[in-house]
Parts: C-alpha cells; sequence; structure tokens
C-alpha cells in the first residue's frame, strides 16, 4: 500500500487481513471548520466537539445503514449539551451548549485537552440513537454514564454495553492558525471492530493475540498523525498495521450539511399557541428563530404563523 497525498472530509473503510478486524479511518478538516467557525466556540469547546464529531463519523459508516446516527452528551459542567448527527450518506453536524462564566473559571490553558470530558461536562451521561430511515424500521438508543477522561473512553463504556464484538477507538483534534489569523480545526478518528469468528479461521487463542495486538497498534496513534495534513491516509493505515496486511477500499465523502430550511421552521411555529407566539414576537411585530447547528436566522412576521 502506498502513500497517497491526503484528501480531506473522508471515511475510509480498511481491513486488517491476518488479524481478522476491519477498521473505519476518518479525517476531517474544511468540513468540521466551517461547522465551528459559525459559533466562535473557546477552544477547548471546539476541541471537544470536533472529537464528538469525528466520533460520530466513525461510528456511523461503519454502520452500513440509511438514516440518522446521533451523539448527544448531557452533563452538569460548564458544557451542559454536545450533539453531533451524521446522515446518510454522509452529512455531519454538531453543536454544544455551555456556560462561559463557569468555563472561565476553569482557566484552562491553550491545548489543554488530557481531561476535558470530567471537566467541561461533569456526570451525566451518553446517548447513541440510530434512526433507520424506512418502513418497519425500529429506532435504537444506547445509553451509558460518562466515564474517563475523554470521549473516546464513553464510547468504550458504549461498546462494552451494546457490542456483540469488540470495538477500540482513537479521536485526535487540533487547529493550526491560517494566513488569515483565524484558528483552523482539523479532526480524525479510527475505529477497530473484531470479525465474527470464521469456520475454518483464527482460533479463539490466535484471535485473543491478534486484537490485543491490533488494538496496542491502535494506541500508538497520536492526535497529530491523525489530523496531520501531510500524512495521507493510507500512509498512516500503513505505518501502524503494515506487518499484519493492511486493505483498504474506496472512500466515501464527508460534508457539512444542515437540515434546517425556512419552512421546517415555520412548520415548527405554526404548532405554538397564540399566547407563545405572542411572548415570541418583538415589538416590529416578526418572529427570529436561529439554528443551533448551522446558526442561520430565519425571520417571520408573527401574522403569517399564527394559527
Amino acid at each position: 500500500m502506498s502513500s497517497a497525498a491526503l484528501h480531506d472530509d473522508l471515511s475510509l473503510p480498511f481491513q486488517i487481513e491476518q488479524c481478522d478486524t476491519r477498521g473505519r479511518l476518518v479525517r476531517l478538516g474544511p468540513a468540521l471548520d466551517r461547522m465551528l467557525a459559525r459559533h466562535d466556540y473557546p477552544e477547548p469547546v471546539s476541541h471537544l466537539l470536533a472529537e464528538a464529531t469525528a466520533l460520530v463519523a466513525t461510528m456511523a459508516a461503519a454502520l452500513k445503514f440509511d438514516g440518522i446516527f446521533s451523539m448527544q452528551a448531557k452533563g452538569d459542567g460548564p458544557v451542559s449539551t454536545l450533539v453531533a448527527d451524521y446522515r446518510t450518506p454522509g452529512h455531519l453536524r454538531a453543536y454544544a451548549s455551555y456556560n462561559a462564566e463557569q468555563l472561565d473559571a476553569l482557566a484552562l490553558g491553550p491545548g489543554a485537552t488530557a481531561t476535558l470530558v470530567p471537566l467541561l461536562l461533569g456526570g451525566g451521561y451518553l446517548a447513541f440513537t440510530i434512526d433507520p430511515q424506512g418502513p418497519d424500521m425500529e429506532r435504537y438508543q444506547g445509553i451509558v454514564d460518562l466515564s474517563g477522561a475523554t470521549l473516546a473512553d464513553a464510547a468504550h463504556a458504549y461498546f462494552a454495553q451494546s457490542e456483540q464484538l469488540n470495538a477500540r477507538v482513537v479521536l485526535g483534534a487540533s487547529h493550526r492558525k491560517g494566513a488569515d489569523g483565524r484558528k483552523h480545526w482539523r479532526a480524525g478518528g479510527i475505529l477497530l471492530q473484531q470479525l465474527p469468528l470464521q469456520p475454518g479461521g483464527l482460533s479463539s487463542e490466535d484471535r485473543t493475540f491478534a486484537w490485543e495486538k491490533v488494538t496496542a497498534l491502535l494506541g500508538t496513534a497520536k492526535a497529530d498523525e491523525l489530523t496531520d495534513p501531510a500524512l495521507g491516509h493510507n500512509e498512516l493505515l500503513f505505518r501502524l498495521f503494515h506487518e499484519d496486511g493492511v486493505r483498504v477500499y474506496e472512500t466515501s465523502p464527508l460534508a457539512d450539511h444542515c437540515t434546517c430550511s425556512k419552512d421546517k421552521v415555520r412548520g415548527i411555529l405554526s404548532t405554538f399557541s397564540p399566547e407563545e407566539i405572542t411572548e415570541m414576537t418583538t415589538p416590529d411585530g416578526l418572529i427570529s428563530v436561529t439554528c443551533q447547528f448551522c446558526s442561520d436566522t430565519y425571520s417571520f412576521p408573527a401574522a403569517s404563523v399564527k394559527g
């Protein structure tokens, strides 16, 4: 497998053939940067949301389904809500709610990332939801307590509770100052999943050894490798797993895409009572609604939405 120039905003499936393991690599660049730039979050919040977006993209792309896969973290720390979702065929969006005064009180220095989950989210829960499209398709949700220092730690608790097969993930996020003087964000993630036991394949003992080996190698992946724009995705996988034969497949694109629209917002407003509409109306007779995900604002004459 030869090194290739990095293409941003992609999901790359691969297989480690000698270890009964499949995987998914995600690299996020401009799409993630646009999402975060709309909100001007403080650096620690941007870092956590960047990793959350990479986590959702990495897990959803491995599910092979049509629909929505979402992650929501709720906590009692300075960041009360963290949401990221993936919609097939690869549309991403995310947002965070935080208390600026509580965040300032933490006095986190630049680059403080080691324990963002307990510092920013505190105690709470992490929910993963699969909402498939199509008739007779059931919605599934798994909820775990927020535990560990990182989102990867919390994801491992979810895997242990919800997955029949072993799974492991690493995440990374970073920013670089651009020529415009602004911080530009990147993120990456790698998910490994052990394949089902196959007749004539590795023995149980060999599978255990192989899984321990690939997860140990995965643990050597650093955040700066996951996000380095000069390090190609094939080169990164080769660096980690070349001894056991890495086979890569076709990449699929990931994109920054919000589903809000003026018609959808108008439809939501039409469900409110006349009294609630009056409370939301400004002195100039308008109702304005700002999307939490993309920060687009929609304004309507109050009379046009009164039922």
